[in-house]
């Protein structure tokens, strides 16, 4: 039986073909939640998720759940919603909001890893530019939906969403992808396979495949000056 690698700061990780099959690809526990720990895992396709608390968890499931920027599905209900250009967007502007509200409530019902450690890691991450958000207001700049994560090369490692009213969190996607495009990022690391996502485009591919693909795009730069938005959702059409 494989032995869980219990990790102490500075320690590396072990390889991913370590991972348990399950639960399906905890790699590693500890280590804390340093901003080169951080970087170091998301540059190997390893990721945090735990339950504070409790020591960190690592994790690499196989198969894994991606979204190629090209396949991006836009349902016809959804571009109705863009059309009516209801929604103002911004980038950045509330990150740490964005983290708060994914804590409270997630688009897809599951439970909230989102504490204290992890908001005081991912405003750190943000402060020094990996870590990003996108925002989704009503018409009084109320936030509503978004989402965040960190963009390393070219590829964004996607954490959370949220939606408080319908569509919010699909607009979100929607509106990184046309940044993504711009910026010719090659993924969106989704991590594990939802329904919702998989109604936006996602789809599995083998660790092997997302580590291949990872190792060619994780050093190339984006093109420059991705990051911003229309002022509101129907000019993403």
């Amino acid at each position: 039986m494989r032995q869980i690698r219990q990790l102490k700061p500075g320690d590396h990780f072990p390889p991913t073909a370590d991972a348990l099959d399950y639960p399906n690809g905890l790699l590693a526990v500890g280590g804390g939640l340093t901003t080169e720990r951080l970087l170091d895992a998301y540059r190997r396709g390893i990721f945090p998720w735990y339950d504070e608390p409790q020591p960190v968890l690592w994790w690499t499931p196989d198969p894994r759940s991606v979204l190629f920027p090209q396949e991006l599905h836009i349902s016809r209900s959804l571009r109705k919603t863009l059309r009516r250009d209801t929604f103002r967007l911004a980038v950045n502007e509330r990150f740490e909001r964005v983290m708060h509200e994914c804590a409270q409530l997630r688009c897809d019902g599951l439970g909230t890893w989102i504490g204290e450690q992890m908001l005081a890691a991912y405003k750190e991450l943000h402060r020094l530019g990996y870590a990003r958000s996108i925002e989704v207001l009503d018409d009084d700049g109320k936030l509503v939906g978004g989402l965040y994560g960190v963009a390393i090369g070219r590829v964004f490692f996607g954490e959370s969403m949220f939606s408080r009213v319908s569509d919010a969190s699909k607009v979100a996607m929607v509106a990184l992808v046309d940044i993504l495009k711009r910026g010719d990022y090659a993924m969106i690391d989704c991590q594990v396979e939802t329904e919702h996502l998989d109604s936006l485009g996602a789809r599995n591919i083998s660790r092997l495949d997302f580590e291949r693909r990872l190792a060619q795009t994780i050093g190339i730069e984006p093109i420059s000056g991705a990051w911003c938005l229309p002022e509101s959702c129907g000019g993403l059409l």
